[in-house]
């Protein structure tokens, strides 16, 4: 089986004689930028949020020490502590 070439093209040619296809593209200067949605900022903000509170202690170590000293004293705990109390941990328990 014998091959002939079509319309006698060289390849060597061909690539020295062609130009560039990228020089005939125009050029195009814009500065690249980006859309941040109300949506997305939100959602970075929680979890930043989430963040902090995970890095942050549980237990407050100077509030801790603070109720101890005001435990000490026998004239701390009276009725009108006892009901604040009672009615903080209603409220945190829906009651």
């Amino acid at each position: 089986m014998v091959i002939n070439r079509l319309g006698g093209m060289d390849p060597l040619q061909d690539v020295q004689g062609s130009k560039r296809t990228q020089d005939k593209l125009p050029t195009i200067n814009t500065a690249d930028s980006i859309n941040v949605s109300d949506e997305a900022r939100e959602l970075a903000e929680a979890y930043y949020a989430a963040e902090v509170a995970a890095v942050t202690p549980d237990v407050r170590a100077d509030r801790v020490a603070e109720v101890k000293e005001k435990m000490k004293n026998p004239a701390y705990i009276n009725q009108a502590v006892i009901n604040v109390v009672a009615e903080r941990i209603m409220d945190a328990y829906g009651i």
